[in-house]
C-alpha cells in the first residue's frame, strides 16, 4: 500500500506532466540532467536503472555507481522517471535551464516492501495424535496469500526415534502422499509456507504414529539408483493375480544411499540380518524389522566368495549367532558381534556360497562352487565333526543356488539350471525349483507353472511350508524379476506378490 504522502508526491508528478504537455518545451538553449540512483534506506547505488523523461528526450541505463547523465536536454520543465525490475517506478521533476546543470536522486523502495507473507498453513490430515496409520500417509494443509501470489510449500515429516527428516517440496499443491514410512514409529510433521518475498511462515506442529511393529513378515530388495535397498511388505492372499494387490504396505527399510541386501529375519532374536557393502568389502549387519538400531557385526572378516549377489548366510537355530561364508570358510559369529569362530572348512580352492542350518538337529546344507560359479555340489554336514552326512547335489552341469532345509530336516529345496548352459556371464536358461528328499535319496522338480524362457530362482519354503516363495522372470538378464507365492495344493498357479524385487524373506 502506498501512503498518503506518497500519493500526493506522484500527484503533483502527474500534474506537472500535464503543465508540460500543455506548454511545450523552450527552445532558448539546452542544459543537463545528471543524477543518481540508490536504494532507499541505506543509499547502495542501483545499477541498470532506466532512466526517462516526459516530454520524451533521452534514456540512459545507470552505471555500476547508480549514476547517469541526460547530456543536451532542451531547456523546460521535464517529469523523469526511473524503472527498475522489483522496485517501484520513482518520479522526479526537473527544471533545466540553458548551460546548467541540473542534479537529481531516486531513492528506490524494493516492490516486495508493502507486500505481505502468506497466512500460516492450516493442517488438516492426518489428525493430531492419529495412530495406526500405513506406511502410506496422505497429507493435507490449507493456506491462502493476501496479495494472490505464488505460495510454495515445504512439508517436513520427522522420525522421532532416529531423528531423520523428509522434506517435500511443492508449489501451490496442497496434498503431499508419503510413501515407506517405517512401522511402529512416530513422527511429527509441519508445513512451511512462502511467497518468495516474505519470510516463510510455519504452521504448528502436529504427531501421528504408523502401525506396530511386525505387521510386514516379507522382506525383498529392489535396486535403485545402482544400490540394493531392502523393503518390507505384506500379502493379504486376497485376490491373487490381482496388479491391484502388488507390493501391499510395502515401506524402505534401508537408505539408497547404501548397498544393502540379502535381508534374513529371526522371530527368536526379533531382528533381520543383512550385507551391506562397506568400501571394498561385503560385511554382515542386524537391524530391527523396522530398519532402526542398525549394527555392523563383522570387521576384520568379511563376507566374501563367489558373486556377493549369489552369497547367503543363516541364524542359528537358537537365534544367537549367524553363520556365514569367506570363500571355502564359514564362520559363527554372535548377534552382538563378538566370538567369531570358524565352524567348518571346505577344500581349497572352492567357494562356500550358501549355508542354512536345520531348526531340529543343527545340520548345516551347504553349497560349494568354483570360481566360475559351477562344479556345483550341495552337501548336508554335521557341524559337530565336519563330515559330510549327505550329497544332495554333485556333479552335473549348470547353475544351483537358493538351498533351503525343510524344518524337520529331511528336504533341502534348491534351484537348478537344467539347461546346463555355463557362461562366463552366468546366465541362466531354464532354472527350475527342485526338492530334494534326503530319506528317499530322490530329488524332485517341482511344477511351479514357470513360462517358457522364464528362471525361477531362490526359492524357499513358506513359514507354514506349504508352498514355497521365489523369484521369477525372463531369462534375458535385462527384464526385471518379480517374486512369487507357490503353494503345493494349487497346481501351476503362482501368485505374484511384488514387483521388481528379488531376495524374498519370509518369517
Amino acid at each position: 500500500m502506498k501512503t498518503f504522502k506518497h500519493i500526493l508526491g506522484v500527484c503533483a508528478i502527474l500534474t506537472l506532466c500535464y503543465s508540460c504537455s500543455e506548454n511545450p518545451i523552450s527552445q532558448n538553449g539546452f542544459g543537463d540532467i545528471t543524477g543518481t540512483v540508490v536504494l532507499s534506506g541505506d543509499n547502495t547505488p542501483l545499477a541498470n536503472v532506466k532512466i526517462t523523461t516526459s516530454p520524451v528526450s533521452n534514456t540512459v541505463f545507470t552505471s555500476e555507481g547508480g549514476l547517469f547523465l541526460l547530456s543536451d536536454i532542451p531547456a523546460g520543465e521535464y517529469a523523469i522517471q526511473a524503472d527498475l525490475d522489483g522496485y517501484i517506478t520513482a518520479f522526479e521533476a526537473a527544471n533545466v535551464i540553458d548551460g546548467r546543470e541540473i542534479n537529481v536522486v531516486f531513492e528506490l523502495v524494493e516492490s516486495s516492501a508493502n507486500n505481505r507473507a502468506p497466512e500460516e498453513p492450516v493442517l488438516d490430515t492426518p489428525e493430531d495424535g492419529a495412530t495406526d496409520l500405513g506406511a502410506s500417509v496422505d497429507f493435507v494443509w490449507s493456506s491462502t496469500d493476501p496479495d494472490d501470489d505464488a505460495i510454495f510449500y515445504t512439508l517436513q515429516v520427522r522420525n522421532t526415534v532416529t531423528d531423520e527428516m523428509l522434506l517435500i517440496e511443492t508449489e501451490q499443491d496442497t496434498m503431499v502422499t508419503v510413501e515407506n514410512l517405517r512401522i511402529g514409529t512416530s513422527y511429527v510433521w509441519q508445513v512451511e509456507a512462502t511467497d518468495n518475498i516474505n519470510e516463510p511462515v510455519k504452521s504448528g506442529l502436529r504427531t501421528f504414529s504408523t502401525t506396530g511393529e511386525g505387521t510386514n513378515r516379507f522382506f525383498y530388495v529392489r535396486k535403485i539408483g545402482g544400490n540394493n535397498v531392502i523393503f518390507s511388505g505384506t500379502d493379504t492372499d486376497e485376490g491373487a493375480g490381482s496388479e491391484l494387490l502388488f507390493n501391499e504396505n510395502e515401506f524402505q527399510i534401508t537408505s539408497e544411499n547404501s548397498n544393502s541386501f540379502r535381508p534374513r529375519q529371526n522371530s527368536l532374536s526379533g531382528k533381520v540380518a543383512f550385507l551391506r557393502d562397506v568400501g571394498a568389502d561385503t560385511h554382515l549387519f542386524v537391524m530391527d524389522p523396522d530398519g532402526t538400531n542398525v549394527q555392523q557385526l563383522t570387521t576384520d572378516i568379511p563376507v566374501a566368495g563367489f558373486r556377493q549377489s549369489e552369497i547367503d548366510f543363516t541364524w542359528s537355530r537358537t537365534g544367537q549367532r549367524i553363520i556365514y561364508p569367506y570363500f571355502n570358510k564359514l564362520f559363527s559369529i554372535n548377534a552382538s558381534g563378538t566370538g567369531n569362530d570358524v565352524v567348518y572348512e571346505a577344500a581349497p580352492g572352492t567357494f562356500i556360497t550358501e549355508v542354512d542350518v536345520n531348526e531340529v538337529n543343527n545340520e548345516l546344507a551347504i553349497k560349494t562352487n568354483d570360481a566360475a560359479g559351477y562344479d556345483c555340489r550341495i552337501v548336508v554336514v554335521n557341524p559337530n565333526t565336519g563330515q559330510e552326512i549327505h550329497v544332495v547335489f554333485e556333479e552335473k552341469p549348470g547353475a544351483v543356488g537358493g538351498i533351503d532345509f525343510s524344518i524337520d530336516g529331511t528336504k533341502v529345496l534348491y534351484v537348478h539350471d537344467v539347461s546346463g548352459h555355463e557362461v562366463p556371464n552366468y546366465r541362466r536358461l531354464d532354472s527350475r525349483v527342485i526338492e530334494y528328499d534326503i530319506t528317499m535319496n530322490q530329488p524332485m522338480q517341482l511344477e511351479t507353472g514357470k513360462p517358457a524362457g522364464y528362471n525361477d530362482l531362490d526359492a524357499k519354503y513358506t513359514p507354514d511350508e506349504g508352498g514355497i516363495i521365489f523369484t521369477s522372470g525372463s531369462n534375458d538378464l535385462i527384464s526385471e524379476l518379480d517374486i512369487y507365492i507357490f503353494r503345493f495344493d494349487n497346481t501351476n498357479e503362482r501368485e505374484k506378490v511384488f514387483t521388481n524385487a528379488t531376495m524374498p524373506d519370509w518369517e
